[in-house]
Order: C-alpha cells, then sequence, then structure tokens
C-alpha cells in the first residue's frame, strides 16, 4: 500500500467546471458538500484505504523560532497556503490507478446549486514512494 495526499485548493489549480467559491453557497450547499466528503470518507474507513483528511479554516500563523523564548509571530504572507489550500485527505492505497480514481471522485463533491464541481485535485504521494504503475 502507498499513501497519497489529495490538496483541495481554493485557488491556483485550473478552475472547476462549477467554479462558485464556497462563501456564496447556500447552507444547505455546503452541508451537502461536506456531507459528499464524510461519505466519501466512511466508504474508505471500510476498505482500509482512508487515513486521514481535514478542511482547513482559512486563518493562520507564521511562526519561527528565533531564539530561546522569541518565537517570532505574524498573521502572513499566506500565498502558499492559506490562500491556496482549502483542506486534505490522506488515502493508503495499492496502486497508483487507484489513487488517480478516488482523486476523480472526489472532485465530484456537489458545490453551488448542487451540481458537482469537478475541481482540480493535487494527487501527491508522500517521500519515498514510488507510484506502482498498473498496465
Amino acid at each position: 500500500m502507498a499513501k497519497y495526499l489529495l490538496l483541495k485548493h481554493y485557488r491556483g489549480a485550473p478552475a472547476a467546471v462549477n467554479d462558485v467559491p464556497m462563501d456564496q453557497w447556500a447552507p444547505e450547499e455546503i452541508s451537502a458538500h461536506v456531507q459528499y466528503m464524510n461519505d466519501f470518507a466512511a466508504r474508505l474507513e471500510k476498505t482500509g484505504e482512508f487515513v486521514d483528511g481535514q478542511a482547513l479554516a482559512p486563518e493562520g500563523t507564521w511562526v519561527r523560532y528565533d531564539g530561546e523564548g522569541r518565537p517570532p509571530v505574524t498573521d502572513g504572507p499566506f500565498a502558499e497556503t492559506k490562500d491556496l489550500i482549502a483542506g486534505w485527505m490522506v488515502i493508503d492505497v495499492d496502486t497508483y490507478e487507484r489513487a488517480v480514481e478516488l482523486a476523480g471522485e472526489l472532485s465530484a463533491a456537489p458545490g453551488a446549486g448542487g451540481k458537482p464541481i469537478h475541481e482540480w485535485l493535487e494527487l501527491r504521494p508522500f517521500l519515498g514512494v514510488k507510484p506502482t504503475i498498473t498496465e
């Protein structure tokens, strides 16, 4: 089994088919989207392919070590994360093709108007994992 990270992006990826920002969705559309994600994860838990997943809040803080008792904290810039990454899921699958299949299914989560988003998801293997591509 090989672990892969599925990244959901706020922006930076090609536009989704149903490209309406989540802050413009009705509450029931957000609920339907979250339910789809939860149902997807529950199904993968049963097959042993789900590891973890979380949605990320848009706010965040940069922190770095700057000497004993002095960790500098700032509220930006966040171009690499806050503005881009909406959430993530880790899966553990037998093949690269299975990872692609699941990422494709996840990209069809409902969005505005209840229609599938068909968003682009970034699929990344964990370091040290060589994707097993079957023929």
